[in-house]
């Protein structure tokens, strides 16, 4: 079965059909916004991604979609406190083009990061969690300074265990807990120079999706094309995709690498 997007459009509007969801697919920018009609809040989901996705996992890739949608609709519909909360408080990395502000136009708490990835804060909710924004840290009485401070703390804390594969003489770490936090992971300084540690060769982080952070051992020039197609893979099936862009760690900076055929190239 060859999928397009009016195929893919129509089975989420069948999954994620209720009376009070409403959708609007934007054709141009292939778009689809979900919106719950009793909130007016809603999320708007890229189509060409989740199509990628199920050419790899089919019907998985419907489930988790849909899934997906409806936490982050029920997220936005509740009521949320910060009280008692502070080690559910944690930083998520997006992309540079992801919104930073929400649809009632409040900025979202966030921090420069890279030339590709912002550095946004989260209040985990157990199955999904919600994204803070300024109005909402100042109605609960909280400083920024605090709710970064915890994020950061937070993010230390998590396990770092890594699956760990060998191809053509390079070395690749897989962090891949899904626990919705795997690229955050690049913020642990100390757990990076742990890494560093043990890196004979050039060291490289890839965060190409929310839920997975690679570590690489580049020790021939083979190994940057191998990176750079992992890199590419991942991004192009993650739900929440980052950058395929990997990044140069050295000196404790991040600095993103442009990949092209046996060569590489710094931005």
């Amino acid at each position: 079965m060859k999928m397009d997007s009016k195929k893919m459009v129509r089975l989420l509007k069948e999954r994620l059909q209720s009376p009070t969801t409403t959708f609007n697919h934007d054709v141009k920018k292939d778009t689809l916004r979900i919106e719950n009609s009793e909130t007016n809040k809603g999320i708007t989901i890229e189509i060409p991604g989740i199509i990628a996705k199920w050419e790899n996992e089919k019907e998985k890739a419907i489930e988790e979609t849909v899934y997906y949608v409806k936490e982050a609709l029920l997220v936005m519909g509740g009521e949320h406190s910060l009280k008692g909360q502070e080690k559910n408080i944690f930083p998520v990395i997006r992309s540079t083009s992801f919104p930073i502000q929400n649809q009632d136009g409040v900025p979202f708490l966030t921090d420069e990061h890279t030339a590709e990835t912002r550095i946004f804060y989260a209040l985990d909710l157990g199955t999904t969690y919600r994204l803070l924004d300024t109005a909402f840290i100042e109605k609960q009485g909280w400083r920024e300074e605090q709710i970064k401070e915890m994020a950061r703390f937070n993010v230390r804390r998590l396990p770092t265990t890594y699956k760990q594969d060998t191809v053509a003489g390079n070395i690749y770490y897989f962090v891949n807990t899904k626990d919705g936090y795997d690229a955050s992971r690049i913020l642990n300084e100390s757990w990076l120079h742990e890494m560093k540690e043990k890196i004979e060769g050039t060291m490289t982080i890839a965060i190409p999706h929310q839920d997975v952070l690679i570590i690489s051992d580049i020790r021939n020039e083979a190994g940057y094309d191998i990176l750079a197609q992992m890199a590419m893979s991942f991004f192009a099936n993650g739900l929440v995709p980052i950058t395929a862009l990997s990044f140069l760690y050295e000196n404790d900076e991040l600095e993103p690498i442009f990949i092209l055929g046996q060569n590489k190239k710094k931005n």
